[in-house]
């Protein structure tokens, strides 16, 4: 990629983050860290093929913390002239003066510190015109409206192409960075008349774009879901299989990692407090962590701590082998960091032998459930209560949709009942999970 896509080169942001090092030091810090980035993108939108929204973005921005001993400061400024970076490292330090020490502040152990740093080739710009981007999403949305008749509306089909790159170093002499790309197209359908209105949406992410799905297949994906909730009814209260789709079964690991991460342990306000090392799957079940993952979205070389990341098992036969920890959550719960600050990296759940079809059919009778609402999870105690919709699965096979309903369980007792995994695997940002078949929960409706 050339590098005179960017207002600035790698070199001039290498040049930024060493000016903030030596002005800390100057000035009488002990230690710093500091981010400089840049990115910028453009993203369309249309409805009824008329043009929304068009938006371009160029930010970039740096980002300090200094240590005096061990109280820390932070500050930011989006300048880079060389009066803002002197006194953005400046508030750095006067807030640092005015702050509490904390005895687990400070930068990694330098062994940690990624070294030697490849580029991870994450970075595939997408040169597409205004013009060619409306098109794009125009094509989306005329497919969704081509589907039926009774696909009266949309919410509108949109377009997005992105790229930035970044620098982070520190004082103990860690500096690396990268580009890299994120690409979307969405659509989203409306059907129905009166009480009977129902929508869907359906998108594609990728690093590549020549990774993206059709526009038009995205649309008529949208409309065909839109059109499959038609006739929703609301079902009486019970207790039943529960399958989650494949891109809300992503969202069920991502509740899995919040409460596994550092910030919720070491506060104990995660139901998984002292479970390393204990079963919370059942024993077929199996999370990988893979942050060199080829166009991976959340793959990394290294973690916001500047920590060298690595492949793990992070559950293994239903067992925790371990937590999501940045350097500051390990040293408050007396471990190692796990290169983990700000977030995970491409967790991989195993798949298992059946499809989408195959797990519905292993289910028998129950509630497949294609979209979830609000925000009912108590991650202390692990009780989890949301609105949900979906369909009602009779011997196998879909009977009719489902709507205003609730379901409702507990984390813990949800993950050990997790009956399979299928090999439908949907990719949500840093999770690559199939749906997941759960042996029983509450449904909630009339």
């Amino acid at each position: 990629m050339s590098e005179q896509e960017f207002s600035y080169s790698r070199a001039r942001l290498e040049a930024l983050a060493q000016q903030v090092l030596d002005e800390a030091k100057r000035n009488g810090a002990t230690a710093c860290e500091v981010d400089v980035s840049e990115g910028f993108g453009l993203s369309v939108s249309v409805r009824r093929q008329e043009v929304e929204t068009i938006e371009h973005n160029r930010d970039k921005g740096i980002g300090v913390t200094v240590y005096l001993g061990q109280r820390r400061g932070n500050a930011s400024t989006s300048d880079f002239s060389a009066e803002a970076v002197a006194k953005t490292v400046a508030a750095a330090l006067s807030i640092a003066r005015f702050t509490a020490e904390d005895d687990c502040a400070g930068l990694p152990e330098a062994a940690l510190l990624a070294r030697n740093v490849q580029d991870p080739n994450l970075c595939f710009p997408w040169h597409v015109p205004v013009d060619a981007a409306i098109e794009i999403a125009r094509r989306s949305e005329a497919a969704a409206l081509a589907v039926s008749p009774l696909i009266t509306q949309t919410e509108g089909a949109s377009v997005s192409a992105h790229q930035s790159h970044f620098i982070s170093a520190n004082s103990l002499g860690f500096m690396a960075g990268y580009a890299s790309t994120r690409h979307h197209i969405s659509c989203c359908a409306i059907a129905g008349a009166g009480d009977d209105m129902q929508r869907d949406d359906w998108y594609s992410g990728q690093r590549d774009p020549r990774d993206l799905a059709a526009p038009e297949a995205i649309g008529e994906y949208a409309a065909r879901r839109t059109l499959a909730r038609l006739g929703a009814k609301k079902l009486k209260t019970r207790r039943v299989p529960v399958v989650f789709e494949a891109p809300l079964a992503a969202g069920l690991i991502g509740s899995f990692v919040y409460a596994a991460s550092g910030g919720s342990l070491y506060r104990k306000t995660s139901f998984l407090v002292d479970t390393l090392g204990k079963q919370i799957f059942p024993r077929f079940l199996r999370i990988s962590e893979r942050p060199y993952l080829v166009k991976g979205l959340a793959s990394s070389p290294f973690d916001d701590d500047g920590v060298a990341t690595r492949d793990r098992e992070v559950v293994e036969d239903g067992v925790l082998q371990g937590y999501f920890l940045s350097t500051y959550s390990a040293r408050k719960l007396g471990m190692q960091t796990t290169g983990n600050a700000g977030g995970s990296h491409n967790l991989l759940v195993e798949p298992g032998q059946h499809d989408l079809s195959g797990l519905l059919k292993e289910m028998g009778t129950g509630l497949f459930v294609t979209e979830v609402l609000g925000h009912g999870i108590d991650y202390v105690n692990g009780d989890y209560s949301r609105g949900a919709a979906g369909y009602w699965v009779e011997d196998g096979e879909i009977a009719y949709p489902v709507h205003e309903v609730t379901i409702a369980g507990n984390l813990k007792k949800m993950f050990k009942g997790i009956v399979a995994v299928g090999n439908d695997v949907a990719v949500r940002g840093s999770k690559h999970c199939g749906s997941i078949l759960i042996d029983r929960m509450t449904v909630a409706g009339q």
